[in-house]
């Protein structure tokens, strides 16, 4: 009975970070609909309109450190609550836009730090406190909220534009932040209790502080570097085909339909994904299953480089899962490895440090994939470095080895 109570608090804090990222990051890919809907009504181009994701992905990836000092300094559950009220301040400015410069400050900027503030980071951190020694099956549960959020909101945006229209859209969503994250943020998010350290006759620690990682001595150490070097080409090759593929399938004779049927496949098998890669990863080990993970991508990788070589849909539908099932080992990977290196009191700084490194790298693919076309005038470029890609993102990982973390250096 003594530990059923604990593991059902950690659970329901598990099943609510689950629904809050779901609606956080659903609204993240819901842009995709808001795009169409704003070029049509303000008659921008689409690069134009288009750059206030790049400036959203961006601002939120460097977020990342600050919140991860804002958590240590206020905790996860106060950084939560203060980002949702930026995040919806920031969706409700939107609504409001008449110029592409606001929509790039009030979303590009302000939507995204409130995201960063509320989202990835202080939900890592409360995951990994509740369930310390099942790190990777909690994120895989957490992360796969993204999933099931995309397939939610995204529909749910596209039906309010029609029956409405984008201004009411984006104020209904800000409603939608305030109402389920803040009060979570307010009763439900809470950290477990901290054991206290025992005292001697004087009040002094019977031990003294053992040394612990800081951002400064992990940015020195060679576990960190070579963590960087596997999340940032991990994200890069994520993102460069994620980014790239629908493209690609329609330059080789697939029908729009059936492609963006075959994204749908994509975030489908997601889901599943990040809980199978975070479970095993508890298991086998992080080197391991992000090597499978990755080399899940790299067989995607060869099925579309086979595409229009084989009749029929069969191997565009084989590259979808193969890229759904694989890429999903990034999200609860990259945080359960980064706690095995750097457990300690500062590990949201140095985990909010290394998600920076992660994002650029997904907003490196990005523009990678279309800067490689543009000079070859076709994907196989593209293909060759996503193959590189998908080999050297675990070489990495193993040489950072969270399998044998390094015990932190001592003070100076």
């Amino acid at each position: 009975m003594g530990e059923s109570a604990p593991f059902r608090s950690g659970a329901i804090v598990v099943a609510v970070l689950f629904c809050c990222l779901g609606l956080l990051y659903g609204i993240w890919y819901s842009y995709s609909v808001f795009l169409v809907a704003l070029v049509e009504h303000f008659g921008w181009s689409r690069s134009v309109t288009a750059g206030a994701m790049s400036v959203f992905i961006l601002v939120h990836g460097s977020f990342g450190p600050l919140a991860g000092r804002l958590v240590e300094r206020f905790g996860p559950r106060r950084l939560m609550l203060g980002g949702s009220l930026v995040m919806a301040s920031g969706l409700a400015l939107t609504a409001q836009i008449s110029q592409w410069w606001q929509l790039y400050l009030s979303f590009g900027v302000v939507t995204a730090a409130g995201l960063g503030a509320c989202g990835w980071v202080p939900s890592v951190i409360l995951a990994e406190k509740w369930f310390p020694t099942r790190v990777g099956t909690a994120l895989g549960i957490v992360t796969a909220g993204i999933g099931v959020g995309i397939f939610g909101v995204i529909p749910l945006t596209n039906w309010l534009i029609e029956q409405f229209d984008w201004r009411l859209a984006y104020q209904i969503l800000a409603i939608l932040v305030v109402v389920a994250v803040a009060p979570a943020a307010l009763w439900i998010l809470r950290e477990p209790r901290v054991v206290p350290q025992p005292t001697g006759a004087d009040g002094s620690p019977l031990q003294p502080p053992a040394h612990h990682w800081t951002v400064r001595s992990a940015l020195r150490s060679r576990a960190f570097r070579f963590a960087v070097l596997a999340f940032f080409t991990g994200g890069s090759l994520s993102q460069m085909l994620l980014m790239h593929q629908f493209a690609f399938l329609v330059d080789h004779g697939v029908a729009k339909t059936a492609g963006s049927l075959i994204a749908g496949v994509i975030g489908i098998t997601s889901i599943p994904g990040k809980i199978l890669w975070g479970t095993l990863s508890d298991r086998i080990g992080r080197e391991l299953t992000y090597s499978l993970g990755l080399g899940c991508i790299l067989l995607g990788v060869g099925c579309l480089a086979a595409v229009g070589r084989a009749p029929g849909l069969a191997l565009p539908l084989a590259f979808a899962v193969l890229l759904g099932v694989g890429y999903a080992a990034n999200a609860p990977i990259i945080p359960a490895a980064a706690r095995d290196l750097f457990a300690g009191p500062k590990f949201p700084s140095i985990f909010g440090t290394l998600s920076m490194f992660a994002a650029l790298g997904g907003a490196t693919g990005s523009w990678l994939g279309g800067a490689l076309y543009d000079l070859a005038g076709n994907h196989r470029p593209m293909l060759a470095v996503a193959a590189t890609l998908a080999i050297c993102a675990p070489v990495f990982l193993w040489i950072a080895a969270p399998r044998r973390p390094q015990p932190p250096p001592a003070a100076a």
